[in-house]
């Protein structure tokens, strides 16, 4: 099996948080007079940062999903399933801890929010459930690559059945990964859906990565798999639905959003695989390789993790031109913290591993 890294998932990692950065701040800062779908620029921003998140969950299974398959070629498939089992845990576990407000709790005031599901609780659980179906399949890669893809397909096209779903029955702290009710920004479905369609195509590009041309072929199909996916998704529901007379397809395609943005994904898989080679600069990898720092400072900076102090305090007072300078510093500067000044991953995740194992060694 070939062994040669792939550079455009850490260039597309790069791109994806660099967007969700500059997102969140102007998100959080731009004066809301200026948030109008009239303005083109905006409607322009606002298109693309909906492509943001579909970005990282996909590629999240994606490189997930492929180091996995390369384990089991080195026989470290049983390390890789229990590292990602853990890795699993701690982005649950840190998505948890960004959320509790310290000082409110000191101050005896008490809520619920730091219960909600946003993204690192999401991709947590998902790389978990993906293990799940690798071992469901019996570590059959065909059935494993199938799994994923139908996985994928039915959490979307049933997004009309869960849209609107409560679960006011089941305890907060499980309902909050599936339904948006009390505040959750991602839930496990339909999200969920993404990584298994990264999942999907980590089985590709492990068959298939040492196959002549290769590449081309890829990128020829991301290009025409997106463009279907974004003109015609819609189109192929409504013609299922009079084919079955069922009227879910209908319903699936009226709100079309998640293959719409698949869509989009593949167009920016297609776009960065084939300049892959003119983009492995070394600090846009290094951006890549360093997501959850990242995203753990951003969050503490814009949001006021613990404190409740942050950015968000300044309230949506920022003109655009404001706004787009000031997400530009922003970035600079939570890239810059992250490269020399915390270790957030290694410190954590290293902790938590070793107290996972002390556990094992004493009770299993």
């Amino acid at each position: 099996m070939n062994s040669k890294r792939l550079y455009f998932i850490d260039i597309i990692r790069a791109f994806a948080i660099l967007m969700m950065l500059q997102g969140h701040f102007i998100d959080t800062l731009l004066d809301s007079i200026y948030r109008n779908e009239t303005y083109v620029i905006y409607k322009i921003w606002s298109y693309f940062r909906g492509i943001t998140a579909p970005t990282f969950f996909t590629i999240s299974g994606l490189i997930f999903t492929f180091l996995l398959l390369k384990a089991k070629d080195r026989g470290e498939e049983k390390l890789r399933i229990r590292k990602g089992t853990i890795r699993g845990l701690f982005l649950i576990f840190i998505g948890y801890l960004i959320r509790i407000p310290i000082l409110q709790w000191f101050m005896g005031s008490f809520n619920t929010y730091f219960l909600v599901i946003d993204v690192l609780q999401c991709i947590g659980l998902s790389l978990i459930l993906v293990i799940g179906l690798y071992l469901l399949s019996l570590k059959n890669l065909y059935y494993f690559s199938v799994l994923n893809l139908i996985a994928g397909i039915l959490i979307f096209v049933t997004e009309p059945l869960y849209r609107e779903l409560t679960f006011n029955t089941i305890p907060l702290v499980f309902s909050n990964y599936i339904s948006k009710n009390n505040g959750s920004i991602f839930t496990l479905i339909p999200w969920f859906g993404y990584v298994a369609f990264g999942a999907f195509l980590a089985t590709l590009f492990y068959l298939n990565l040492d196959k002549k041309q290769f590449k081309l072929k890829v990128i020829i199909g991301f290009l025409i798999t997106g463009y279907l996916l974004i003109f015609y998704s819609s189109w192929i529901l409504c013609e299922i639905a009079k084919l079955t007379n069922i009227k879910l397809f209908l319903d699936a395609a009226s709100f079309n959003y998640l293959f719409t943005r698949l869509g989009n994904v593949f167009l920016y898989f297609a776009v960065f695989y084939g300049f892959e080679n003119y983009l492995k600069i070394p600090l846009i990898l290094k951006i890549g390789q360093k997501t959850l720092s990242i995203y753990v400072i951003h969050f503490i900076i814009i949001y006021g993790s613990f404190t409740g102090i942050g950015l968000k305090l300044i309230g949506k007072n920022l003109s655009p031109l404001q706004a787009i300078f000031g997400a530009i510093l922003f970035m600079a500067c939570v890239c810059f913290i992250s490269f020399y000044y915390v270790r957030t991953n290694a410190f954590l995740y290293n902790h938590l591993r070793n107290f996972y194992f002390k556990l094992k060694t004493k009770y299993l």
